[in-house]
């Protein structure tokens, strides 16, 4: 499937216009509104995302990369987008201060489980560095 940006820009101003009209309304239907745009781009993106993700893998695979590496970087990728697009919900309801705890949560967890990655480079480093003894 052909990801067109002009049918995204679409959807998106669609869903503005649409929610800009029925938000002195119906406000909760505004937000909805909103929630099911951003999820239906979302899904409307998922095959490129797939594409990607296999194009990695493969790029990885012909490198001799160690996929653990690979699966745990694409995790932290993936902890970035949900805790980014769930942050913009959330400000999108007039939530700030949640949506900040979540954009923290995003970043502790992407810390997490960077630790071991980081590890693995700073062994590596110091295994290249002479030994002063």
């Amino acid at each position: 499937m052909q990801i067109d940006i002009v049918q995204i820009v679409g959807l998106g101003l669609i869903a503005t216009f649409l929610s800009l009209i029925v938000k002195e309304q119906k406000p909760t239907f505004a937000f909805l509104i909103v929630v099911f745009a951003g999820c239906a781009i979302f899904l409307y993106l998922v095959d490129q995302i797939y594409d990607i993700i296999r194009m990695i893998e493969k790029i990885a695979i012909n490198a001799n990369v160690n996929m653990v590496y690979v699966e745990t970087i694409l995790k932290i990728i993936g902890i970035a987008y949900i805790a980014e697009f769930g942050a913009q919900l959330t400000k999108d309801a007039g939530q700030g201060a949640i949506a900040s705890k979540i954009e923290l949560a995003g970043k502790i967890l992407i810390l997490v489980m960077a630790v071991p990655i980081l590890t693995v480079i700073i062994e590596t480093i110091l295994g290249l560095i002479p030994s002063m003894s």
